[in-house]
């Protein structure tokens, strides 16, 4: 079994940062590919940000280039989000992903990912 916890979020104002952390555990998770999605209430879920196995690959929603940047720490079994510039439309609850052993590249579609987190609330005030 595995576990994913997200932490980090929490109430910011616009234009502020904020990090949030996906920490992994359970059974080893080895050669997956990662991302972190996000969904607002009364919407579907909608894709963040992917990074690759290694980490050498990344992907951004449009929304988020060049503000949101995603990394991980295998030997920490822990993947971050840094997120600068927030927004009010940032606003959601934030969840990590983790693809099925052997998915090791990028993808942008929840279908893709097999593990979940319970997410955490990201608040942007205006």
């Amino acid at each position: 079994q595995v576990q994913l916890r997200e932490s980090g979020g929490g109430l910011v104002q616009a234009g502020d940062s904020l990090r949030l952390s996906c920490a992994v555990s359970g059974r080893t998770l080895s050669r997956s590919a990662m991302g972190w999605f996000r969904q607002v209430p009364g919407k579907d879920r909608e894709f963040v940000a992917t990074i690759s196995w290694i980490g050498s690959s990344t992907a951004y929603a449009d929304s988020v280039k060049g503000r949101f940047t995603i990394s991980r720490d295998n030997a920490q079994k822990t993947m971050y989000l840094q997120m600068n510039s927030l927004k009010p439309e940032d606003t959601a609850v934030y969840s990590c992903a983790a693809a099925t052993p052997g998915r090791v590249g990028i993808n942008r579609y929840s279908d893709y990912y097999e593990y979940w987190g319970q997410g955490t609330q990201v608040t942007v005030s205006s």
